[in-house]
C-alpha cells in the first residue's frame, strides 16, 4: 500500500506522517513537501530511517514534477494536507494561498484521476463556513453554508469545492475532512498557543487581537490524526467529516490558561486592534463521524498541559524559527 501525504513537513501533516508510519509498518508512506518557511524534517528524525518512510521535496503546483511521480509511484492514497495555512500571512499576500491552495489541489486531482487512486482525503477546515454567532446551542454541521470571510478560508473552500467536483464529473474517490482549530507538539510559532507560549516563557508581551472573546473550538492534533486515519480506511465515498474536541474557548481564556499554568503575569496581556474579517465564534459538531467510530481523547485541559510541557522540552525546535524570519 503507498500513501503520499502532501504537506507531511507541516505542523498537523507532521503529526499524521509520525502516527502513520509508527502503526502501519506494512504501508509506504511518502512525505511531499516543499519545505516553505514553516516546513520543518528535524520532527521526522525519529523516523527518516525507517524502510517505509520516504521524503520528497517538490511544489504541488508544479504539474511538470507532479503528473511523473504519480505514474511511476502509482499511490494508492493520496492524504492532502500540503496549504497554506496563516490567516494573517493570507491577508498581506492572498496570491500564494491561490496558488498552493487552488491550483495545487487541482494539479493533485488531476494526477490522482490518471492514476486511479483508491482514495483522496482532502484536509480542510471549519473555517470555510464563516462564523457562528455566540449562541452556544448552534454548531457547523456538514451541511451549513460555505461563506469563508479571509483570503485564506476563501482559498480552502474552492479547493474543497474542486475536490467534490473531481468526485461528481470523473467519478474520483474521495472525502473531505473540516478540523476545529489543531493544537500541539510541533505546531510553528506564528499561531496563537505556541506564540503566547514563547512569549510568556520569555516574559515578552502576548498581542491578543480586540476583547479577546473571539471563540474557537480546540481539538488536539492526535486526536485530529485518529480522525482522519478512521476516514481514509472507513470514510464512504464522496462524504464530508466534520472533526471537532467539544472544546470552545475564548481566545483570552486559551492566554490565561498559558500564563497560569507557567506562573506568569496577566500584565504580559496586550490587546491590539482587531485583525480584519476576524471571525466571531467557530464550533464543529462532530456527530457525522462520532457515528463512524470516532471519539477525541484529550480535552483542553489534559491536552494543553501536555501541549505545555512539550514546549518547555522542545525549546531547541521553537526557537530557531522565533529568532529568525518569524522576528521579522
Amino acid at each position: 500500500m503507498k500513501v503520499l501525504i502532501t504537506g507531511g513537513a507541516g505542523f498537523i501533516g507532521g503529526n499524521f506522517v509520525q502516527y502513520m508510519v509508527n502503526k502501519y509498518p506494512n504501508y509506504d508512506f511518502y512525505n511531499l513537501d516543499l519545505l516553505t518557511y514553516a516546513g520543518d524534517l528535524t520532527k521526522h528524525e525519529a523516523i527518516e530511517n525507517k524502510d517505509n518512510y520516504h521524503f520528497i521535496k517538490a511544489d504541488i503546483a508544479d504539474r511538470e514534477i507532479i503528473m511523473p511521480l504519480f505514474k511511476e509511484k502509482n499511490f494508492d492514497y493520496v492524504i492532502h494536507f500540503a496549504a497554506e495555512s496563516h490567516v494573517d500571512r493570507s491577508i498581506s499576500d492572498p496570491e500564494i494561498f491561490i496558488r498552493s491552495n487552488v491550483m495545487g489541489t487541482q494539479v493533485l486531482l488531476d494526477a490522482s484521476k490518471e492514476v486511479n487512486v483508491k482514495k483522496f482525503v482532502h484536509i480542510s477546515t471549519d473555517e470555510v463556513y464563516g462564523e457562528l454567532d455566540f449562541d452556544p446551542n448552534t454548531f457547523f454541521t456538514e451541511e451549513t453554508p460555505l461563506q469563508p470571510n479571509s483570503p485564506y478560508s476563501a482559498s480552502k473552500a474552492s479547493s474543497d469545492l474542486l475536490v467534490r467536483s473531481y468526485h461528481e464529473t470523473y467519478g474520483l474517490p474521495v472525502n473531505i475532512t473540516r478540523c476545529s482549530n489543531n493544537y500541539g507538539p510541533y505546531h510553528f510559532p506564528e499561531k496563537l498557543i505556541p506564540l503566547t507560549i514563547s512569549r510568556v516563557l520569555n516574559d515578552e508581551t502576548v498581542p491578543v487581537y480586540g476583547n479577546g472573546k473571539n471563540i474557537r473550538d480546540w481539538l488536539h492534533v492526535y486526536d485530529h490524526c485518529s480522525a482522519i486515519e478512521l476516514v481514509m480506511h472507513e470514510g464512504i465515498d464522496g462524504e464530508v467529516y466534520n472533526v471537532g474536541g467539544h472544546n470552545e474557548k475564548t481566545n483570552l481564556e486559551v492566554v490565561l490558561t498559558i500564563i497560569k499554568s507557567l506562573d506568569k503575569s496577566d500584565k504580559l496581556i496586550e490587546f491590539v486592534e482587531d485583525r480584519l474579517g476576524h471571525d466571531k465564534r467557530y464550533a464543529i459538531d462532530p456527530t457525522k463521524l462520532e457515528l463512524l467510530g470516532w471519539k477525541p481523547k484529550y480535552n483542553f485541559n489534559l491536552g494543553i498541559k501536555q501541549t505545555i510541557n512539550w514546549y518547555l522540552n522542545n525549546k531547541d525546535w521553537w526557537e530557531k524559527p522565533i529568532n529568525g524570519n518569524l522576528r521579522d
